[in-house]
């Protein structure tokens, strides 16, 4: 009985959320574009001849709204690259490329360097979330295990001046994952856009500029 009053209220909360709204009437796959875009207004993250990589990118909102700031080319296209991964399915957004698969294996990381063709990337964005079983500190394990893999993922492909944007949750390991950002970017920013909503306890963390960046190859320099 108290789970089907939970799924109402959620229900009626989210058909009533502006932001729901303003997906529907705006084209957006999912409310969480307006996380972004708020992030990116602030920060003016995306700039067009970005090479930009959304990791964990199904449904496909940040990348619609990435597309949409690096459009504008003469005779259609963008303006930059960009390229989403999630080992789930996602319906095609124009112009992005779209690697399906686990960017831990050879397979998509081959894949994902025939994109590049030897570029850095300048931003590499991350709504990653763990399924949550309940429990504390399981969760708070794979919420971390994403984080790193985020973290790795832009120790090999950032530019050395490059962001990195990741979810995270206060209440899952978070001054820890804070830690790791402090060690590998020279400056961090907590991010808590409004379209996120108030009774979450969701995050977003900002790293710029890698401290200790990878050999950076000749022709991105």
């Amino acid at each position: 009985m108290a789970k089907n009053k939970l799924n109402k209220n959620w229900l009626h909360d989210h058909i009533n959320d502006p932001y729901v709204k303003a997906a529907q009437k705006d084209g957006y796959r999912a409310r969480a574009a307006y996380k972004l875009k708020e992030i990116d207004e602030d920060e003016k993250l995306i700039k067009p001849g970005q090479v930009i990589v959304d990791l964990g990118c199904t449904p496909g909102s940040w990348g619609q709204y990435t597309r949409r700031k690096l459009a504008g080319k003469e005779g259609g296209g963008i303006n930059g690259t960009i390229i989403g991964l999630d080992i789930l399915p996602m319906e095609p957004i124009a112009d992005m490329h779209f690697l399906q698969g686990d960017f831990r294996e050879e397979e998509v990381l081959g894949r994902l360097a025939e994109v590049l063709q030897g570029r850095k990337c300048d931003l590499v964005l991350s709504d990653m979330a763990p399924n949550l079983s309940g429990i504390a500190s399981a969760d708070a394990a794979r919420m971390e295990d994403l984080i790193d893999l985020a973290i790795e993922f832009s120790q090999m492909h950032l530019k050395p001046g490059g962001a990195l944007l990741v979810k995270c949750f206060k209440d899952m390991g978070f001054s820890q994952i804070v830690e790791k950002f402090r060690a590998e970017f020279k400056t961090v920013t907590q991010k808590k856009p409004k379209a996120s909503r108030v009774k979450s306890s969701e995050i977003f963390l900002l790293g710029r500029g890698l401290k200790n960046p990878a050999a950076t190859h000749p022709e991105t320099r």
